[in-house]
């Protein structure tokens, strides 16, 4: 039987990842989590989801490709596992997920497009995706609850605020600051964005899953 390693928790719950793949699910990957020697016994296949990034040491490109090197299928998407995935995928790392395409074809650039703060304990995400607003945002848009302007302008607003800060209501409440929405239809606007989320996030946790299915 393959050893699957797959490190996640925010994007994707383990008990939810459970119910589709049965594997060893490990927190946020860390710098030298994936600390593959000779002699020892190394996961056949490792998938990245999570990982930490501001406040302690990112997994290292070095030790994914010496991963890679030795034998070991790596799968990423989603936040970290996109980000690496499209740093690495000339070295054999397999990247899916529309967030992967964005960070490989240069449509975003940094890693605060994917970060987010979130409980120690639990892995719960306390703060929106930068990833997540943009989707959001093009899903209202089709939807003609906002206009082009507003979508620039709120974008804009939130590409602009610390990761941590990030949530629909504090970009809308700047909306209203800068004259791009209107008072009267902020609150609704808030609901439109919270209970319409595109949780782009979780989607590309979902395929990094259904890959690893498939290469089994």
């Amino acid at each position: 039987m393959k050893q699957i390693v797959i490190y996640t928790g925010i994007s994707l719950s383990w008990a939810d990842a459970r119910t589709l793949l049965d594997a060893d699910y490990r927190p946020p990957v860390k710098r030298s989590d994936i600390n593959i020697r000779p002699g020892k016994e190394k996961p056949d296949i490792i998938g990245i989801i999570d990982g930490v990034f501001f406040d302690r040491a990112a997994v290292g490109h070095r030790e994914i490709i010496s991963a890679l090197r030795a034998g070991v299928t790596v799968v990423g998407g989603s936040s970290m596992g996109a980000l690496r995935a499209s740093e690495l995928d000339s070295y054999g790392m397999i990247g899916v997920g529309r967030i992967y395409e964005w960070y490989r074809d240069g449509v975003i650039e940094s890693d605060d497009e994917v970060a987010v703060t979130f409980h120690p304990e639990t892995l719960q995400p306390l703060s929106v995706p930068l990833v997540n607003i943009r989707a959001t945002l093009e899903y209202e848009l089709d939807r003609d609850t906002i206009d082009p302007s507003q979508r620039d302008v709120l974008l804009k607003i939130a590409r602009s605020m610390y990761y941590p800060d990030r949530s629909y209501h504090a970009v809308v409440k700047k909306g209203v600051e800068a004259g791009v929405v209107s008072v009267s239809v902020q609150d609704e606007l808030i609901d439109f964005f919270v209970n319409n989320e595109v949780d782009l996030k979780r989607d590309d946790a979902l395929l990094v899953i259904e890959k690893i299915r498939q290469l089994l």
